[in-house]
């Protein structure tokens, strides 16, 4: 079971579960070939949000990949509770 974290919101795991199934992705690309019913201005802030966490990382021109720590989170081995903002 995954434990999210206070921070976190339902396109959270969608993003993650998007990218993890289909790769690197931008957040436009997310938009076009995901079913992800939020907007690219959303995502694009999630997947910001998400990297300050450590769970995805951008790898250049906008693009996000999942990392580790979000393949963990995904598989239930990673309590998102425990997670600190690297980006403040």
């Amino acid at each position: 079971m995954r434990i999210s974290a206070d921070w976190m919101v339902l396109a959270d795991d969608r993003i993650l579960e998007f990218l993890d199934e289909n790769g690197p992705r931008s957040p436009t690309k997310i938009k076009e070939e995901g079913p992800i019913p939020f907007s690219r201005q959303h995502i694009n802030n999630r997947c910001m949000k998400l990297e300050g966490y450590g769970l995805t990382q951008n790898i250049g021109n906008g693009v996000y990949t999942i990392t580790e720590a979000g393949e963990r989170y995904l598989k239930g081995n990673l309590d998102a509770r425990e997670l600190e903002n690297r980006s403040s």
